[in-house]
């Protein structure tokens, strides 16, 4: 009898297990990065890290990145400032192109998309990692990233699947004038390189850091009208992109 006991018990364990695996499925979510002039408080909890860095770079999570590289992204260039499309999408494509230059993968994709229905979907992702132009409800905001992905879970899960990128029009965007030490350029302007290099550093799997110590990273979590210097990666920005897919 107890031999018969043992043997269900068994039989029983053994059922169950596909059952723990089917109900394990890694569930869909979402991060957002709120990107703030400088001087302005982030609301509690908004796109924090837990911990605080040690290396100058902090990530959306272990092993939260892209599995299947290159990524390709779209671009709406439609603005308010009277900017060019040609601008917009090499101002963009320089910035995809720092990221990519400090590792031997193929992050994003040479071959970007030019469209004229660019959203940016907080409600769900629809396949396409877009970058475009849009009205931000709140103030001193400069840009919002979002990111759909699976987070938790066994690593092997965890992955990137989607990010989209806003530049708020309550700024005025353009070209802030060349990188230097000396010079932050020479028009009152939020520079859309400058900015674009940061957001897509979300979008590869880099979170903010909020640190003075920090504040010469791209990845400093604010900035302001005229800067240039986050068009480059800095150290610990380099650090970041090749802990993630190597040198």
């Amino acid at each position: 009898m107890k031999r018969i006991l043992v043997l269900l018990v068994v039989a029983i364990f053994l059922m169950t297990i596909p059952l723990a695996a089917a109900n394990n499925k890694p569930m869909l979510g979402k991060k957002i990065f709120i990107y703030e002039k400088e001087g302005f408080a982030k609301p509690p909890g908004v796109g924090r890290p837990k911990d605080k860095p040690a290396e100058g770079y902090e990530l959306l999570g272990k092993g939260v990145k892209w599995k299947e590289l290159p990524v390709t992204y779209y671009i709406d260039p439609s603005n308010d400032n009277g900017l060019t499309a040609e601008f917009v999408t090499s101002a963009i494509y320089e910035s995809a192109e720092e990221w990519d230059s400090h590792t031997n993968e193929e992050l994003l994709n040479d071959v970007y998309y030019v469209i004229a229905d660019g959203s940016w979907d907080s409600d769900a992702p629809d396949g396409r990692n877009e970058l475009l132009f849009g009205d931000y409800p709140e103030e001193n905001v400069i840009a919002v990233t979002i990111i759909w992905g699976y987070f938790y879970g066994p690593p092997r899960q965890r992955k990137i699947i989607e990010f989209d990128i806003m530049f708020d029009i309550d700024f005025t965007w353009g070209y802030a004038g060349p990188t230097s030490e000396d010079s932050l350029g020479d028009t009152n302007v939020m520079d859309l390189q400058n900015i674009a290099t940061h957001e897509l550093g979300h979008g590869v799997g880099l979170a903010d850091l909020y640190e003075d110590q920090w504040a010469e990273q791209t990845m400093y979590g604010y900035a302001t009208y005229r800067e240039t210097k986050k068009r480059t990666l800095n150290t610990g920005d380099i650090a970041g992109i090749q802990a993630l897919y190597g040198e």
